[in-house]
Order: C-alpha cells, then structure tokens, then sequence
C-alpha cells in the first residue's frame, strides 16, 4: 500500500476594503497575504489587481466577481481566508461566500494597527471591523474560525502556526465529507460496542461499501503463490517487520489477503477500511490480518478492527490533520497508582510509526482458542513516546446524530511488560475523561495518533460538519 498523494492546499481568498479608510492598504495587505499562503506551499486563489479595486472586495459587483473566481475553481478550493487590512465592508464579504456558496471553512484575519500609524492615512480599524464582517457572517448562517489572536499580522509566526491549524481544519472537512468506509466482514458477535448506524452515517455524506468474508476467501482461492501480486505483497510484507520465525505459508496468506483487500479497496473507491477478524480468519483462513492492517494504517488508509466503522473515522480525521498514520486502541488498562495515567493496547495491528521497534510474531489471546499455527502476523512491541492526540466518534442512534469527544495527553517512556502492540499514555484529568467515556457510553476503542491536532478535529467536525464533539480538558485540579 502507498502513501495516498497529498496536493498543495488551495485557499481562496478575499481582501476586505471599505473605502474611507486607507484603501492602499488593501494593495498591500493582499499581497502580504498572498505571500504569507505562497510561503507556506499554499496556492492562493483571489482576485487580481485590475479584477476589482486593488484585488479587494467591496461593492456588491466585486463580491460577485470573486464568487464567480471561486465558483471557477469549486473543485480546487480547500478552504477561504478572508483578510481585513482595513475595516473591510461586511456585507460585501458575506455576500461573496454566499454566492461562491463552496460550503468549505473559512478563516477571518484581521491585520493589527500600529501605534505610530494611527493617523487618517494609515489607521486601519480592522480590529472594529472584523467584529463586524463576523456578525454579517453569523446572519448569513455561515460558519467561520477565528485566529487565536483578535488581530494577528499575515507575515506573524502566530498567523503561521494558525494557517497550519487550518489547514488541517480544511483536510478534516474535505476528507470527512463523501467519504466511503469499506466493511469487510460482519461484526463479531460479542462486540456489541462497535454497532453504528450506517443510515446516520450516510446522512453526514460517509458512506459504507460492505463486503462479506466469503467473498474475500473467494478471491484468494484464485490466487496462486507466484501471483505477481502476491510476490510484491510477500516482498513489502518482509521489507515493513522482521519475519524471523514466521512459517513461509502464513506470510504467503497474509500477502493474499493484502492484494485482494488493496484491490476491492481500488475497485469500489474506498478510502478506509474496518475488518473482521476475531475469530473466522484464523479459524478458516489460518492467519491474523494484523500485519496486513498494519500496512495500510501506516501508508495513511486507516484500518480497524472488528468491523469498527465508527471507530476507523476516528483514526482518518487525526490522520487527515496530522498527516501521519493513526492507530486505533483500547482503553486497556490502569497504570500503578497514577490516576492521569493508562494503558492503551492492542493485539495488534498498530502502524510501524507508533513502535519503538516491532516485530511479527503469533496473537497470544486467540491462539488460546484457535491454536498458534492460525495466530500469525501481529505487529508486536512497545509504543515509542510522544505527543497523542485522540479521538472518538460514534452514531447516536437515540438522537439520530454523530456524537464524539478528543484531546490531548502523551505517550510516555514508563516501563510496560506486555505481548501485543501497547503504550503508556498521561492525560491530564484521565479520570474525568473516564467518567465522561462510562456516563455517555462510549465505546472502549479510542483512535490515537502521534500529533496535536485535536483542537483542528474538533473545530472541523463541530463548526463544520455539526457533530457533537466534546474536547476533554482537565479542570484547575486534574481530576
């Protein structure tokens, strides 16, 4: 599996001008902004100096030529920033968004005054007209983020690190929407936890492929160990985790199991996958599918286990803002007497980015019932340290909407004798985090990924794709 292409973020963007105030800072406050986008690998998409009056939007005539730019480019346009050098007219501002009508999240810059420049000719006021242009936006009923401070300069490191922040917030929406969730295999039957509701998915725009397992052993009979597929399988199989001890004919399964999943995937455009595994491959298949899953976590084509759709969205949008692999874990266990800090483990099929080292060896806990020989291909070793952003979301049946909470901890060097893939993670205020988890009755598996981007998850999935979300923060006393 490979690395999915990531192409260079596309911001449209619109410059606010309000004619009694200094309209030569619109001429230059478009172009620092432009150069703050360009400098950061961002294409920008905005009008020209000769479109409107300095490239800025200001009559009712210039919000329609900017819509229609942005209507040009609909499929392109990631998100919208919108700069106020000035004051900025409100309305023009609001009226362009609402004619491009691209339903993409938008960003509002205010460009700070300077002390010595606060005569007629250079005093801005955008901090006055930002309050503004959002009240008009909030009229408008159109969603907006706000920079972390009130008025922040385009060529600030503070403007740099919220440009990121979006960034991530836009991946997270436009991944999130019309996305398609392979489920391959039914729900274990004694996991009750994992059960979702696909028609609550299919109304947030993610849809579910099903495909069952007999289909999936169906294709592997046609294929032969000297598949072309099969031997580049093998071959990224020994390449990804040291073997060493494996028998050749449970690398040669997983090998097939990995090239028809890859070509189901490719074939019905699905971007994620959640898979059944406990216990029907390793009874009639005779492998665990962990290394395989491993793989496509680690590639950035989030996989769970046991069929936990709800639970791989959780791993796609911290992959999404992070760019790195997610891995998808269970609230396992406490840890001595620190009640900020647990285990998390899995069995596992945790990415190679989340180890200190990993090896390939057999699933301790099945092979109790199945037998070892039928147990091969776990991903095993200690999770490295690090920063852990997690996230959980699930289908309120009850309430017909997505529900989920996230946040922030780390993942720590403390010592941990274990089998499977497992890490020892410090949250602050673990425990009211656990109370919160049993009181909603959220599921035990949480999505974790090596990063800090909960807070762009949970701006792009409360302000933009209306789910509720809580982020878990720990309160004056940690608890």
């Amino acid at each position: 599996m490979t690395q999915p292409s990531n192409p260079p973020m596309v911001l449209g963007v619109i410059v606010g001008n309000r004619g009694f105030f200094p309209d030569h800072l619109a001429r230059s406050g478009r172009q620092e902004m432009l150069s703050a986008l360009t400098a950061q690998g961002i294409k920008p998409i905005a009008l020209g100096e000769s479109d409107s009056k300095h490239g800025a939007v200001e009559t009712r005539q210039e919000a329609a030529r900017c819509a229609d730019l942005f209507k040009k480019h609909r499929d392109e346009i990631d998100g919208i920033v919108v700069t106020l050098p000035n004051f900025g007219d409100e309305r023009a501002i609001a009226e362009t968004l609402r004619m491009a009508n691209l339903d993409v999240p938008v960003l509002m810059q205010a460009t700070p005054d300077t002390p010595s420049k606060m005569t007629i000719r250079d005093r801005r006021d955008s901090f006055c007209g930002k309050m503004s242009a959002c009240n008009n936006l909030a009229q408008y009923g159109i969603p907006y983020s706000l920079t972390t401070l009130h008025t922040e300069a385009p060529n600030s490191p503070q403007f740099r690190d919220d440009l990121n922040w979006f960034q991530a917030v836009c991946r997270v929406v436009k991944g999130l929407k019309k996305l398609r969730i392979g489920a391959i295999g039914a729900r274990p039957a004694a996991f009750n936890t994992v059960r979702y509701s696909e028609k609550i998915l299919e109304s947030t725009g993610i849809s579910v492929e099903t495909w069952d397992l007999s289909e999936v052993m169906g294709r592997i009979g046609r294929l032969k160990d000297n598949d072309p597929a099969v031997l580049e399988g093998l071959k990224a199989i020994r390449a990804y985790v040291s073997t060493n001890s494996i028998p050749e004919a449970a690398l040669i399964k997983m090998a097939k199991l990995g090239a028809v999943i890859h070509t189901w995937m490719k074939e019905t455009e699905v971007t994620i996958s959640a898979i059944q595994c406990w216990t029907s491959l390793e009874e009639f298949f005779g492998v665990v599918p962990c290394t395989v899953m491993s793989m496509m976590s680690d590639s950035g084509l989030s996989s769970a286990c046991e069929v936990d759709v709800a639970g791989v969205i959780g791993m796609h949008a911290l992959q999404l803002a992070s760019q790195t692999p997610s891995a998808l874990l269970d609230w396992n266990n406490n840890y001595a007497d620190d009640p900020d800090k647990a285990v998390c483990f899995h069995c596992s099929n945790l990415p190679k980015h989340f180890f200190k080292d990993v090896r390939m060896d057999f699933q301790e806990i099945i092979a109790g019932t199945v037998g070892k020989e039928n147990t091969f291909g776990t991903c095993v070793g200690q999770v490295k340290s690090g920063p852990m952003s997690f996230a959980r979301f699930s289908t309120d049946d009850r309430e017909g909407k997505m529900r989920g909470y996230v946040g922030e901890g780390e993942f720590t060097d403390d010592p941990l004798e274990t089998f499977g893939g497992a890490g020892v993670v410090r949250i602050p205020g673990l425990q009211k985090l656990l109370r919160f988890i049993c009181e909603r009755g959220f599921e035990h598996h949480v999505a974790a990924n090596f990063s800090n981007t909960a807070p762009a998850v949970h701006e792009a999935t409360t302000r933009y794709l209306n789910w509720d979300v809580h982020f878990h923060k720990a309160d004056a006393h940690g608890c």
